[in-house]
């Protein structure tokens, strides 16, 4: 296991920063891939998943860190990117997807040994926040103003979908030229899909994805994310503390 001591004062860390401005760039910065670090366990680590024995766990700079004991150890795998990840979804032990900054999307399909970039588009400059699966083939990926992506090739490519307040809507909270931020994806034990959003916005679909609704909303600030529990009732919680149950899949809240 690795320490850092405290303590030392400003020179010493100045000091660290200039020997840092000095280093030279490694083999893997300059080819795209993310930098296997000692102390990656330790960084910013964003969302996390568990499938079948398997634990992934993504956040800055491109760290996956992979383990298979219940994670008591981890291991972190190089991928082919340095963006922050934000999100990972686990299908089963093998086969998952990541997603981040600069519109990326890995995949792996042997249980986070190997990562493939299967998406990209930095100049974009839209950051995907989630990724979810109905199987192999079938997925979304969701993000900043309204980014909203689907697969049906298991990721091989993505279209685009329209999903978002409408024109008047945005005007009013942004001043127009966006759409609310899709943080946060997830499915109900009656199959009912929920998208919590920006500006105290619900997005709810009953048929897989195909169409999506507004829901009613509690509270005009920003979730960030909800929780399916039994059969319609889900939890949605966002800035402040602020926590709503439904028990009607969304259509009133407490």
């Amino acid at each position: 296991m690795n320490h850092i001591r405290k303590g030392g004062g400003p020179g010493i860390v100045l000091a660290l920063l200039l020997i840092g401005s000095f280093l030279p760039i490694t083999a893997q910065e300059e080819e795209g891939l993310s930098v296997l670090a000692p102390l990656a366990p330790h960084s910013l680590l964003l969302d996390g998943a568990i499938k079948e024995g398997l634990a992934v766990a993504v956040g800055e700079r491109g760290h996956v860190l992979v383990s298979r004991d219940q994670g008591r150890t981890w291991d972190q795998s190089q991928v082919p990117t340095q963006a922050t990840l934000t999100a990972v979804y686990l299908h089963n032990n093998t086969l998952g997807w990541a997603v981040g900054h600069d519109a990326v999307i890995l995949r792996t399909r042997d249980g986070g040994e190997t990562w493939e970039k299967v998406r990209s588009a930095p100049d974009e400059e839209r950051p995907l926040l989630d990724i979810w699966f109905r199987d192999e083939r079938h997925g979304f990926a969701i993000g900043a103003y309204g980014y909203f992506l689907a697969t049906e090739d298991g990721g091989d490519n993505w279209d685009p979908v329209e999903i978002g307040a409408t024109d008047e809507e945005v005007d009013e909270f942004y001043g127009g030229g966006f759409d609310y931020h899709l943080n946060h994806l997830a499915r109900s034990a009656s199959g009912r899909l929920f998208i919590a959003a920006e500006a105290g916005t619900v997005y709810r679909s009953d048929d897989g994805g195909e169409s999506w609704v507004s829901l009613p909303s509690p509270y005009e600030g920003s979730f960030f994310g909800s929780l399916p529990l039994d059969s319609d009732a889900l939890l949605l919680f966002g800035l402040r503390g602020h926590l709503y149950r439904s028990g009607d899949a969304g259509e009133t809240w407490t």
